[in-house]
């Protein structure tokens, strides 16, 4: 957590139980990552929500990931009480809107040679739709 904030959320009474709050998931979520197996602990794929009355609530990107963690989640308890967590069961919510959105890649762009080329190639063919495909590529690159 970056110290200013740090700073200004200890200095406030009323705000002071959130950064303790905070810390605690923040632990929580580095004990869980910790545990569970590489492949299924991403920590983009699994965020802890919170621990009451011993029951960890864990959000996960998917159907499938959630399944696993349900397959794992007695040995998990195991693992977790044994880093001194206080944790009797876990609970798997499925948050499908949080995986986060990758960036679409940008397009590539054709040299001037391949434009030439494509463009050199469509001229060549035959009518078909290949003709016109090559050719539509060839001006949209230019």
């Amino acid at each position: 957590m970056a110290q200013p904030v740090k700073t200004l959320l200890n200095g406030n009474p009323e705000l002071r139980p959130l950064l303790v709050k905070a810390q605690a998931l923040s632990a929580l979520q580095n004990h869980f990552i910790s545990v569970a197996p590489p492949h299924l602990a991403q920590s983009s794929q699994v965020q802890v929500l919170s621990l009451q009355l011993g029951t960890l609530s864990i959000a996960v990107a998917n159907a499938t990931l959630a399944a696993k963690l349900r397959q794992l989640a007695p040995q998990l308890v195991i693992l977790m009480q044994g880093r001194g967590c206080e944790v009797s069961g876990i609970r798997i919510k499925v948050q499908v809107s949080f995986d986060r959105l990758q960036p679409k890649p940008a397009p590539h762009k054709l040299s001037k040679t391949a434009q030439n080329a494509i463009n050199d190639l469509s001229l060549s063919l035959n009518d078909s739709p290949l003709k016109v495909a090559l050719g539509k590529m060839a001006k949209a690159r230019s």
